[in-house]
């Protein structure tokens, strides 16, 4: 039978389910940016407490400080790169237009002795460079989605800058209240994890790391030492074009098909020096700190395989918008190493229930 005791009960935690229910439905259009911020904040930490230290422990002020530099280093980078989507786009398609307009060079002397499939390559590559109808049939084809990919690019990207304004707003209180917030998180997990929480707390922290350093860290610099090649060897849209770089810089072979795509056209265009210089740049430069930096960025951290990075990227922009590049692969890096902690613990438990001797 029923008591009165346990109808209560049930009333209690169901007035608590739809109480948390009505609170993640009023807080579902800020969901991204609350997670985001909340990463935000914890990989800026450091600095922000360096701040805090220099102001003589004004929380206040520090906080502030961290959200004029959040905006100054998110915000304002964003907005003059949907600025020069907007410009550039334009002229991009224009000079890829002209640039073909000219006809398709004969293929080099290396295609013909490609094994196995050098020769049907190169004769292939011969027809298509003297047919100027089917030349410019392929390139109505490829202008306009391209077109279009840039533009749609252009509106995420503006749209990420309405994200981060939102996101350094939220970042304020996480600053100034981010000791209490972390205190009551600990104690919340004490209650349901137990001895847990600790380790759990390692996990989320080495996984924030790894990720925000490893994946956003690297595309940004790879970004950076971009747009100055662009910059250096006169390409047009340098912004544009080094905002693409960031974008594929989790695919391996992302940013090579832009500055080796900037490289054809210096060339192409009877720019050799600069050309060489381009090549030479962003095979040494741009590519080097995806060889070399990314894997000292994500040591830091948890590392994950790259088919979550490259799921976690796109399904993050899918999802949240921009933010999601690394909002992303943040929480499914996450789950990967939630999961992968709990396997190799039960496969740890298990050998050791085995061998204990059996009760008496």
């Amino acid at each position: 039978m029923i008591t009165e005791k346990k109808v209560e009960q049930v009333v209690q935690i169901a007035a608590i389910v739809l109480l948390v229910a009505g609170c993640l439905a009023v807080l579902q259009p800020f969901l991204a940016a609350i997670l985001a911020a909340a990463i935000v904040c914890f990989s800026t930490w450091p600095v922000y407490r360096f701040i805090e230290y220099r102001t003589g422990s004004r929380r206040g002020l520090a906080a502030l400080a961290m959200t004029l530099l959040i905006l100054f280093v998110l915000v304002v980078p964003l907005a003059l790169i949907a600025l020069s989507f907007r410009d550039d786009v334009p002229h991009l398609v224009e000079n890829a237009r002209e640039l073909f307009a000219r006809g398709l060079p004969g293929p080099p002397e290396w295609v013909a002795r490609i094994p196995l499939v050098g020769g049907q390559l190169d004769a292939y590559w011969r027809e298509f460079a003297e047919s100027q109808d089917q030349f410019a049939e392929a390139l109505k084809r490829f202008s306009q989605p391209a077109r279009e990919v840039l533009v749609k690019t252009g509106l995420i990207i503006a749209e990420g800058v309405l994200q981060f304004t939102l996101i350094a707003f939220i970042s304020f209180f996480f600053y100034r209240d981010g000791a209490a917030l972390v205190e009551a998180l600990r104690n919340t997990l004490n209650r349901v994890a137990g001895d847990l929480t600790e380790r759990l707390l390692g996990i989320v922290g080495g996984t924030i790391t790894g990720v925000v350093y490893g994946i956003v860290g690297t595309g940004l610099a790879q970004a950076v030492v971009a747009l100055i090649g662009f910059l250096i060897a006169g390409v047009p849209g340098a912004v544009t074009l080094a905002s693409l770089v960031f974008i594929l810089s989790i695919v391996p072979v992302g940013p090579p098909l832009i500055w080796v795509g900037a490289t054809i056209w210096l060339g192409y265009g009877g720019y050799v020096g600069w050309a060489i210089f381009m090549a030479l740049w962003g095979f040494f430069v741009i590519s080097g700190i995806d060889n070399i930096v990314k894997p000292l960025l994500i040591s830091r951290g948890a590392a994950m395989p790259f088919v979550l990075v490259l799921l976690g990227v796109f399904g993050g922009v899918f999802a949240f918008g921009f933010v999601g590049v690394f909002l992303g692969p943040t929480l499914l890096a996450l789950g990967y190493n939630f999961v992968r902690r709990w396997t190799e613990a039960r496969a740890a438990a298990a050998p050791a229930a085995s061998s204990s001797p059996p009760q008496a």
